[in-house]
């Protein structure tokens, strides 16, 4: 990964150096000539509770934000801004200290500075003047300590290119997105019924203020998403016609310039399709710059399809004569399903393993209701039930997801998970409740808490602790490998204790002991990762590697 980045920042300054293209992007301003750029006054009822006229921002007794704006794009960009303005400045902090933690070289900040310049050349030119101004809109809200990185409209426009960035550069390292749909027979009432997990994770602070944000556009149909302070980006959404979109990662070469965020994409399919076609046609006209799965459901056409899109074709996985769809990080598509990458992606993520075990779970379950949708994505174990250990990327429930979500569109019902994970409570709303009600001066919950889902009873096991000190440790252990210093076998003992069924606890014990020479040590807890269900193939690769030099090492 190291490597892909060094070689984008060179390609970036040589980029800066021989373009003259970065200039206008550097530049670039949405015409907001003909709206009201007046700012909104914003009345704190309490400091969880604000209103400024008809829009409103509370926090919920799950600790879940709801927004609601309304009006033209520029009053929602502004209108959400002033609302949450102090959670805005808090996001980009936690956003631009996670990146200071993985680029901490003051050179090498610097070098990702003139990159996102240079990378995002084109970026304004794909983002079409509605989001550009919503964007603007909210962009007056952001902190002024981040202005070395780029003015604030600008900063704002890099940060939904950061998923797709982040995703073409990592190899879906912070992706492993999961989503099923559900329709006819496969569904409790037989009406389409969808649920997924949004894996997307930075660090657990990212995922404190969750929003729910429900938007009533002048253009367009009103809809709700699950979002983050700052991002006007479509990930998890429905719209009041009943149509959903979700995004899952697939693999993706590494593009030369930025293009359509997919956010960006399924926003606009969010908030201007009725249908699948609709959505379909939407999707034809953006290029993207990377490869993505769009789950589209559907409650005119009572199904989901998947819009697969990558920078250089598009394809739609339709499923005739059944009646459910399965969703991971690869494509399935007749002009994907046979492309190198998406091979390679098959063979060594972890995505097959994912989707064959939704399969499972789906053949389990004769119907699917919104109850047993939950039970899916909170599900830690493997295929045949096996224990994974927690935290393992082959399980539908990663413990890091920024949250789950399950939509019926017919109903125009949508359940989001609170924190944390996927194991709070799922929060009810009904879109016709929301956008019928009179909100003028009021900031009350719009959830239906008859209808809420309990949270997951593993919240309360000794197992959830143990994780959390798991997460600390395991934090902690990376240090001591990096810093190269002694631990105890103390800690060493009590680490892998937390996570027993987990092969990265015994994979590390493995790395500290092969470097500190202590080789019997070393070849004991490589082999006992190679009894617990390893991610990758890559990374299995890896500690047979290791065995191998070590029984030369012991002879």
């Amino acid at each position: 990964m190291k490597n892909r980045i060094t070689y984008l920042f060179i390609i970036g300054f040589l980029g800066i150096l021989v373009s003259c293209g970065t200039a206008k992007s550097k530049n670039h301003q949405p015409d907001i000539s003909n709206y009201n750029a007046e700012k909104p006054v914003v009345t704190k009822l309490s400091d969880s509770s604000f209103i400024s006229g008809n829009n409103s921002l509370l926090k919920n007794k799950q600790g879940i934000w709801e927004l609601y704006v309304e009006g033209d794009p520029l009053e929602i960009g502004l209108n959400t801004g002033a609302l949450s303005d102090s959670l805005l400045q808090r996001q980009e902090q936690i956003f631009f200290s996670k990146i200071k933690d993985l680029v901490p070289s003051k050179f090498e900040q610097k070098m990702l500075r003139y990159f996102l310049k240079w990378y995002n050349r084109k970026l304004y030119s794909n983002v079409s003047a509605e989001y550009q101004t919503e964007i603007f809109g909210v962009s007056q809200y952001t902190s002024h300590n981040f202005d070395n990185i780029a003015p604030q409209y600008q900063r704002g426009l890099y940060l939904h290119a950061a998923h797709d960035i982040g995703h073409a550069l990592q190899d879906l390292a912070l992706v492993g997105c999961s989503s099923f749909a559900a329709w006819n027979e496969k569904s409790e009432d037989g009406n389409l019924i969808l649920g997924r997990n949004f894996d997307f994770y930075v660090n657990d602070a990212f995922a404190e203020n969750k929003i729910v944000a429900f938007i009533k556009p002048e253009q367009g149909h009103n809809f709700m998403m699950v979002s983050w302070p700052g991002m006007i980006g479509a990930v998890s959404g429905m719209n009041q016609q009943g149509l959903t979109v979700t995004i899952n990662a697939a693999k993706s070469e590494i593009p030369l310039s930025a293009k359509t965020p997919i956010s960006i994409l399924t926003r606009e399919i969010l908030q201007h399709a009725t249908t699948i076609e609709e959505a379909i046609s939407i999707a034809k006209k953006r290029k993207v710059f990377v490869s993505e799965s769009i789950m589209v459901g559907s409650a005119l056409d009572n199904k989901a399809v998947l819009i697969e899109v990558s920078p250089k074709k598009l394809d739609v996985y339709d499923v005739p004569n059944s009646n459910q769809l399965i969703c991971s990080n690869h494509f399935q598509s007749d002009a994907f399903k046979n492309d190198e990458r998406n091979k390679t992606q098959i063979a060594e993520s972890h995505s097959e393993y994912r989707f064959e075990r939704m399969q499972e779970l789906l053949s389990e379950n004769k119907k699917i209701n919104p109850q047993i949708a939950s039970q899916i994505l909170r599900n830690k174990e493997g295929l045949n039930d096996i224990p994974l250990g927690f935290g393992n990327e082959k399980a539908l429930n990663q413990l890091l997801a920024h949250h789950g979500i399950i939509f019926k569109p017919k109903e125009k019902l949508v359940w989001v998970s609170a924190n944390p994970y996927q194991l709070g409570e799922f929060v009810c709303y009904n879109l016709d409740s929301v956008f019928k009600e009179n909100k003028l001066n009021k900031a009350i919950s719009f959830e239906l808490e008859n209808l809420n889902i309990a949270k997951d009873p593993f919240i309360k096991t000794a197992a959830f602790q143990n994780f959390k000190k798991f997460k600390a440790e395991n934090h902690q252990m990376d240090l001591y490998l990096k810093k190269k210093e002694t631990i105890s076998p103390e800690f060493i003992q009590h680490y892998q204790s937390l996570n027993p069924d987990y092969w990265v606890v015994y994979y590390k014990a493995g790395l500290y002991f092969y470097h500190k020479k202590q080789f019997r040590a070393a070849q004991t807890n490589f082999e006992k990762a190679l009894t617990k269900e390893i991610t990758t193939a890559p990374e299995k690769a890896k500690i047979e590697k290791y065995l191998k030099k070590l029984k030369r090492k012991l002879q």
